[in-house]
């Protein structure tokens, strides 16, 4: 059988460096790896690349930094899935609108449509990001190409799994993650994208920066994770692309087999204003 009959795509996290306040470079090094990537993999369906990958966390400049309405990264990404018909899921940049600064994921299909713009919704405190960004308003889900219904997440989205349950039962059957998750902990990120995908019974495809920003190193180690909570691939601590197959059909089976979604009992779980007694 062909991958397009057996309904596989292959996936690629660009797992790249970021340089610190350096949109050009930074936008230029993104695009080599990009390119890298569909000319290492004709049969590539599917990219992803890092959280705040044309600033990095240079916060106390992002009002300078900042892409206005995420115009140049719009235009670009959407100029490159058309060019070489893959999906691209732009990581996260830092973006200026209506006065304020938002850390937001474009999406776009392989026709180079956007299909999706998602703002972080959960704000890290340990670096800073509520001092200088906007939260998002609501979850974000979006179709791709071979079946795929992604939800949307962003680094510290991943603990909170009301998000990525409240995705799951929308349809999503990957959770699409970039990030800049930072030493030293790596086994909460092993530990956290896996749950996901265990308890939610999809795919978790997850790309993390590596290099240092700052006094913070970034590891990588970025993931592809089916519902089984087995790892497809996984990278190293280094720059590159790391890549797997996945099979959507997959996630409708898991599901078939351990039917969670159908034995929960919603009606008796404690909403957020109840106490135990």
């Amino acid at each position: 059988m062909t991958e397009k009959q057996q309904g596989e795509m292959r996936v690629a996290l660009i797992q790249g460096d970021i340089q610190l306040g350096d949109p050009e470079a930074n936008h230029k090094h993104m695009q080599t790896l990009l390119e890298r990537a569909v000319e290492q993999y004709p049969d590539l369906g599917l990219a992803v690349l890092p959280e705040m990958w044309n600033t990095g966390y240079a916060l106390t400049q992002i009002h300078e930094l900042a892409d206005p309405e995420g115009q140049k990264s719009r235009e670009w990404l959407s100029a490159f899935a058309q060019k070489h018909q893959i999906s691209i899921v732009g990581g996260s940049i830092a973006e200026k609108r209506d006065g304020q600064i938002y850390n937001t994921m474009y999406a776009y299909d392989r026709e180079g449509k956007q299909v999706t713009r998602y703002d972080k919704l959960h704000l890290f405190r340990l670096m800073d990001e509520e001092k200088y960004l906007q939260p998002g308003a609501e979850p974000e889900i979006f179709e791709l190409q071979n079946g795929l219904t992604a939800g949307a997440s962003i680094c510290y989205d991943i603990r909170f799994p009301e998000l990525a349950r409240t995705l799951a039962l929308n349809g999503a059957k990957a959770l699409i993650v970039p990030a800049e998750w930072p030493n030293p902990r790596l086994h909460h990120w092993r530990t956290l994208l896996t749950a996901r995908a265990i308890e939610n019974q999809m795919y978790v495809i997850a790309c993390n920066r590596v290099g240092k920003g700052g006094e913070t190193e970034f590891f990588g180690h970025s993931l592809i994770i089916d519902p089984w909570g087995e790892i497809v691939a996984e990278g190293g601590e280094g720059e590159e692309i790391v890549t797997g197959m996945i099979r959507p059909s997959l996630v409708d089976e898991v599901r078939g087999r351990i039917p969670v979604f159908e034995d929960r009992r919603p009606g008796i779980y404690f909403g957020e204003k109840q106490k135990l007694k």
